[in-house]
């Protein structure tokens, strides 16, 4: 039997043109995934992932299912390879968008229900994105304070904030396209190592994403959800739940509220005895922001 392991499942932005391609090829099981998808979104989700084109699959409507598809699609490779892996995982998270494919995981959800959930959350998303000009931006090698204030000055009356805290140096504010233009330039002035515009249709985990939240909302109460069989790490607060009541609900705040991913794998390495991590799905963003947490932590790709 393996050591303790814990999953970690990718969020937006892992998507790539060509992603699962050879995945399906040599796993019926991962096909069989996307064939189920496909005929539940009313296209092909597969050769959209092979083929692009990449300003389809990167729209959130698209790569929010694409990613949740292709993530559980690489666990069928896991499972079929490595079994023995599977059954030792004791604990998962997901960004963002990934926290649906750990509850997933973790039985939660089914396959089919997460996967209608994430479709809709991936529309509303784009429509709250296409109503308000939006971004988000990286801001690397500062203190979070620092970036706080940054905000609090780039704002000037409109919605600028920090989304995501995924690693010591690694910080995303989100906000209006000028706000986080000026943000980017005080950061740049500030000292900051980089300052990198990410590619996302508007500023996600802001008040701006808020007409998407009772769509989401509807249709997390449209599905059965289950309590996990092993924890999920919210990101909302960092902590596990075990109350479909209260996942619901933090599954609602997660759009308009700060990931703390940094929290979250704090807590995974402090209260679980993990001996080795997992990325399970498109990407290796994870990856490196674990060993930014902890270094010495190992955390194997399962590539989609």
């Amino acid at each position: 039997m393996a050591g303790k392991t814990a999953f970690l499942f990718p969020g937006q932005g892992a998507q790539s043109v060509g992603m699962a391609v050879e995945l399906c090829d040599q796993f019926p099981a991962a096909r069989e995934r996307f064939a189920q998808a496909s005929e539940q979104l009313g296209y092909d989700l597969l050769e959209l992932c092979a083929n692009g084109p990449a300003e389809q699959l990167d729209s959130t409507a698209h790569s929010q299912p694409a990613i949740y598809v292709a993530s559980l699609a690489a666990m069928e490779r896991l499972d079929a390879e490595n079994p023995d892996v599977v059954d030792s995982c004791i604990v998962t998270a997901g960004l963002s968008l990934g926290e649906y494919t750990a509850l997933t995981f973790a039985g939660a959800l089914s396959f089919s229900e997460g996967l209608r959930v994430v479709a809709e959350r991936g529309a509303a998303m784009q429509d709250a994105s296409e109503a308000t000009p939006s971004g988000m931006v990286s801001i690397l090698g500062m203190a979070l304070a620092d970036i706080e204030a940054i905000c609090k000055e780039a704002a000037q009356g409109e919605v600028l904030n920090v989304a995501n805290h995924l690693c010591p140096g690694n910080i995303v504010v989100s906000g209006t396209t000028t706000a986080c233009e000026r943000a980017a330039e005080l950061a740049e002035n500030s000292g900051a190592m980089r300052v990198i515009p990410l590619a996302v249709a508007g500023a996600f985990h802001t008040s701006l994403m808020q007409s998407a939240v009772k769509r989401l909302e509807a249709a997390l109460e449209s599905v059965d959800l289950r309590p996990p069989r092993i924890p999920v790490i919210s990101n909302v607060d960092a902590q596990p739940h075990d109350d479909p009541i209260e996942i619901r609900r933090l599954l609602g705040e997660q759009v308009v509220n700060a990931v703390c991913w940094e929290d979250s794998m704090r807590l995974m390495l402090s209260d679980y005895s993990v001996a080795t991590c997992f990325e399970v799905g498109p990407g290796r963003v994870l990856r490196g922001l674990l060993k930014r947490i902890d270094r010495k932590m190992p955390c194997e790709n399962v590539e989609a």
